[in-house]
């Protein structure tokens, strides 16, 4: 079984991502394409990244449709920062020794693999579909690297998580950038805003507000019986 690893923050999932799994699959036949949101990425600032069960969320609503793709909570539920080596190792397990694992990743990933832990050990487990991208030289990837990689061209898509992240901040529209289900949930939750804060805020205090209420609500009723059957 040929199965190839879309791993990655996906703060937000978009088009982009979907597209490059798409041609992964179709230029490599791949049996499936399994998206792994990432738990605590190590090499990147988590001050401006989705809680996990959101990025979860929205890369389960953006993959649901194509039956080519699924989709492992591995990274989140294992907790801690994420290490692709260790996530190719619990996949082997899970799929036997027998599968062919093949990491999707873009041209811009390579050429920082070496910052990756156990790199030599990654790199005997699994094999790399690297999307070249216009303005990288693929020469530039460590030549040890480029033994276990096939270079991939995609269709150019100017699309970035962090271009979509300030879109929304600026108040513009993100449609056609990322599907309309995760535009929905994004919308629905106030992520990326100001108002993610507050909306978090305001459901705790919902939640408090709920809890006071009930209590008010159940003191008549106990006061009640207790003067109706208490000895007098």
């Amino acid at each position: 079984m040929r199965i190839g690893i879309m791993g990655g923050t996906f703060n937000p999932i978009h088009y982009g991502h979907l597209v490059v799994a798409a041609e992964a699959g179709d230029q490599f036949k791949l049996d499936n394409i399994v998206f792994i949101p990432s738990g605590t990425p190590p090499h990147k600032d988590s001050s401006d990244i989705a809680p996990a069960k959101a990025r979860y969320e929205m890369t389960r609503l953006a993959t649901r449709s194509n039956p080519l793709f699924s989709i492992s909570s591995l990274e989140i539920e294992r907790g801690g920062k994420s290490y692709s080596v260790e996530t190719v190792e619990r996949l082997l397990a899970a799929y036997g020794k027998e599968a062919q694992i093949y990491f999707i990743v873009g041209v811009d990933s390579m050429l920082e693999i070496e910052s990756w832990k156990n790199v030599d050990e990654l790199l005997k487990l699994c094999e790399f579909i690297v999307a070249l991208r216009p303005g990288f030289n693929v020469e530039e990837i460590n030549p040890a690297v480029r033994k276990r990689s096939h270079i991939m061209k995609i269709p150019e898509i100017g699309i970035s998580a962090t271009d979509v992240r300030k879109r929304i901040k600026e108040g513009k529209s993100i449609r056609y950038l990322v599907t309309l289900e995760v535009e929905e949930y994004i919308r629905r939750y106030s992520l990326y805003t100001e108002k993610e804060g507050e909306s978090c805020q305001k459901k705790k205090k919902k939640v408090k507000w709920r809890k006071w209420s009930e209590e008010l609500t159940t003191f008549p009723l106990c006061l009640r019986l207790a003067v109706q059957y208490l000895p007098r």
